[in-house]
């Protein structure tokens, strides 16, 4: 009878444990021991420079979707006939719609999730990535939206994703939010003042220590610069020069404030309004909140489609069309009402029905269709041997602020906005007037129960505003702001 002998064990040499690369930064910045200062700087260049290259990349996703869909496929399918061009947005949403679908934790998730995690929630670095791709092809197929609100929130991803990576403390991942918000729209509008003014008036609102102060401006800076290598050191839209040619025009100014006013209130309404058909909330269209999510934005793709067979304008974020108007050249006063109000419908359309992009532009559209019928109408109104009074197109630059500021409820940011893109200080009181007046009449009209204004995600971003005074009377930036090992 044999025995079995045990085969002898082997034992395999044990791999080394990977260290996650946050641990070993951490580490790392805990033996070198930086001054607040070096550190603030660090993170800085971090954000500002990863919210700039994204937000560059982001403009040539744009590009390039639009170029895809308006040249290379309806240069192919035009031969049909001209309704061909509403096939466009209607693609576009079945692509944005199949992306909420397949990537509905990153697309639909809000950020006051986040927020709330106290840093603990991971989220991934391709979060942006999607965000920005979904929104590269909602804007280059048609989308009555603009590019800011998701430049700001690849922005505000790109911070918390340095945040996770420096693994600092939850009062400090909201500053860094803060600072890449200021990026992404320094980058977007090659505005840096504007940027930061954006992330104190909307994003954190609320009083700041120096060194938090000290981060948004250093992280506005990178992302401006890289912007104007990549695109040049003009402004956004080629502007022309504004003066005031009489005292007595300012009450004008006034007066076209407080219409500013009632066109930002329509707007938002119109935005909630649109939001709640498709959650059908509204009666007699609940059938549209039993649709599938991927569905509804081929939907809001078929509606403005079929507008644009009539009024091609609203596709995408208008800049060409805007430019025309800033540049004084004709369009029939019928035309300009008309296209005020089928832009402010579409836009409220696009964004309801789930396509993403950000109310930025399509609000300086409104100012700027609302500003030269005023501009308009008081020429036809008031004869120069009466009263000499500036052109339309400066009544158009001044209600792009006064649209805007009424929107977003951010008057300091689309003031220095419209500073940074005109580069003229002349037009500072004028658009102080207007945008005063704007928010003051929009502020009484939100006091009827009735009438709120947006929040950051019903503009178009997954960011809700919250109450940061408290949390941020903490806030330092310090060595010990590093998780020890």
């Amino acid at each position: 009878m044999t025995t079995l002998i045990p085969k002898p064990k082997v034992l395999l040499p044990e791999l080394p444990k990977l260290i996650p690369l946050s641990d070993r930064l951490t580490r790392f910045l805990n033996r070198l021991q930086p001054s607040p200062e070096a550190l603030i700087l660090i993170l800085a260049v971090c954000i500002g420079g990863g919210a700039g290259l994204a937000i560059v990349l982001f403009h040539f996703l744009i590009d390039w979707c639009e170029t895809l869909a308006f040249e290379h496929l309806f240069g192919s399918i035009s031969a049909w006939g001209l309704w061909t061009i509403a096939v466009i947005p209607a693609l576009g949403g079945l692509v944005v719609g199949l992306m909420t679908w397949w990537f509905r934790d990153w697309l639909g998730q809000g950020f006051s999730a986040l927020l709330n995690s106290s840093g603990a929630q991971k989220i991934s670095p391709l979060r942006p990535c999607i965000k920005m791709f979904a929104a590269a092809v909602s804007l280059g197929t048609g989308a009555s939206l603009g590019p800011e609100g998701p430049s700001v929130e690849v922005g505000s991803n790109i911070g918390f994703l340095f945040g996770q990576l420096f693994q600092v403390s939850r009062e400090r991942y909201r500053l860094l939010l803060g600072a890449g918000a200021a990026a992404g729209l320094a980058a977007g509008f090659n505005a840096p003042i504007a940027g930061v003014f954006f992330a104190l008036e909307v994003v954190l609102g609320a009083t700041f220590t120096t060194p938090a102060v000290s981060l948004i401006l250093l992280s506005s800076i990178v992302p401006a610069l890289i912007a104007r290598i990549a695109f040049g050191a003009h402004p956004a839209f080629d502007l022309p020069a504004y003066q005031v040619l009489s005292h007595w025009e300012w009450i004008l100014y006034l007066g076209l404030g407080l219409l500013a006013s009632l066109v930002s209130i329509a707007f938002s309404q119109a935005i909630k309004l649109t939001q709640a058909v498709f959650q059908g909330r509204i009666g007699g269209l609940t059938w549209l909140g039993g649709l599938p999510k991927p569905i509804q934005p081929i939907l809001g793709g078929v509606c403005i489609g079929l507008v644009a067979l009539q009024l091609p304008q609203v596709l995408g974020i208008g800049y060409g069309t805007l430019q025309v108007i800033l540049e004084g050249k004709e369009f029939p006063l019928q035309f300009l009402c008309l296209l005020l109000f089928v832009k402010l419908v579409t836009t409220a359309v696009s964004l309801g029905s789930g396509f993403v992009g950000g109310i930025f532009a399509p609000a300086m559209f409104l100012g700027a269709c609302l500003g030269a019928v005023y501009g308009n109408v008081l020429a036809i109104a008031l004869p120069s041997t009466w009263l000499e009074i500036a052109p339309p197109p400066a009544y158009a630059m001044v209600g792009m602020a006064a649209v805007l500021a009424g929107t977003v409820g951010a008057p300091l940011t689309s003031i220095l906005l419209l500073f940074e893109l005109t580069q003229n200080y002349l037009i500072i009181l004028p658009l102080m007037a207007a945008v005063g007046v704007s928010v003051w009449g929009v502020n009484q009209f939100k006091s009827i129960p009735s009438i709120q204004g947006l929040n950051l995600q019903q503009m178009g971003m997954n960011l809700e505003k919250q109450d940061e005074l408290e949390v941020l009377q903490k806030v330092a930036i310090a060595p010990s702001s590093i998780a020890p090992t």
